[in-house]
């Protein structure tokens, strides 16, 4: 008689990859097809424009994996649809509410935001203060829809980004440490927005990663993996991940913990690689 297949074992942490990173140059339905190939429960993707919900949603169920997250105001610079600039507030919120209706078409309950860059003519307390009173106007939009902003921490130290090593290495993002972000959540004081903790950028601007992860863990919804330097794959640089992972695991998180890295090998074997290093907690 032929061996029977084995199910994969149950692994200890959610893992999702954030597709235009891990598996560039495919159409958004074969990097669904391969995540779920790798054995993860869940992708990540910026461009909802240019998908189709249904036939989305069709293959995630018949894959099993479900949409994590999407992106809410487009980038680490949205021109027009910043957080920092008092007079791009219509935009924010116009594209908050088309980026949450999305979000419902899409079967996800997640919206990245970005603060966008900083703007010269304001002191950083006012951009503060413009960063709360968007997010705070954006609650109204967001919450009746059952959807969470994950807003993110972003490096201003590295020369290039490796997600986009021709463009800006977004050095003037504004909203680039973590306390300066619970503080903002904690002075918008809503449910429906949370801290996207992406490992990479903080260990570049403050590590203390475990520490962090330890006291706000309730304040973070989503995770976000790629190693230092150069961005690449858990085991390529300075982050002991399976401790980081443990730390994960131990804290409670029940969110979903993304791989967001440029693969210096075959991506899928790294995603394995992965998927091992987490079975093996």
């Amino acid at each position: 008689m032929p061996a029977l297949a084995t199910a994969p074992p149950r692994l200890p942490l959610k893992l999702s990859v954030r597709v235009e990173a891990v598996l560039p140059g495919h159409p958004l339905t074969r990097q669904i097809e391969m995540v779920a190939d790798a054995g993860y429960g869940g992708f990540e993707f910026g461009d909802w424009r240019a998908a189709d919900p249904k036939q989305i949603n069709a293959l995630a169920r018949r894959r099993g994996v479900e949409c994590v997250n999407i992106v809410g105001n487009k980038g680490v610079n949205p021109v027009g649809m910043g957080l920092c600039d008092p007079a791009e507030r219509d935009g924010f919120l116009a594209e908050i509410k088309a980026s949450a209706e999305a979000a419902q078409r899409f079967e996800t309950r997640k919206i990245v935001v970005l603060s966008g860059f900083k703007v010269k003519h304001l002191s950083r307390e006012q951009q503060h203060a413009s960063l709360v009173e968007g997010l705070k106007r954006a609650h109204d939009i967001v919450a009746p829809r059952g959807v969470t902003m994950i807003i993110e921490v972003v490096n201003t130290l590295a020369k290039i980004e490796p997600l986009n090593p021709k463009g800006n290495n977004h050095a003037d993002y504004y909203l680039d440490r973590t306390a300066e972000a619970f503080e903002i959540m904690r002075e918008v004081g809503s449910p429906n927005l949370k801290l996207l903790y992406d490992l990479y950028h903080v260990q570049i601007m403050e590590g203390n990663l475990i520490e962090t992860l330890r006291a706000h863990t309730a304040e973070i919804a989503h995770i976000h993996i790629g190693d230092v330097p150069g961005r690449h794959e858990p085991g390529t640089g300075e982050i002991h991940h399976p401790n980081v992972f443990r730390a994960i695991r131990d804290c409670g998180f029940n969110g979903y913990v993304g791989m967001e890295y440029v693969a210096s090998k075959d991506p899928m074997r790294t995603l394995r690689e992965v998927r091992r290093m987490v079975a093996g907690l």
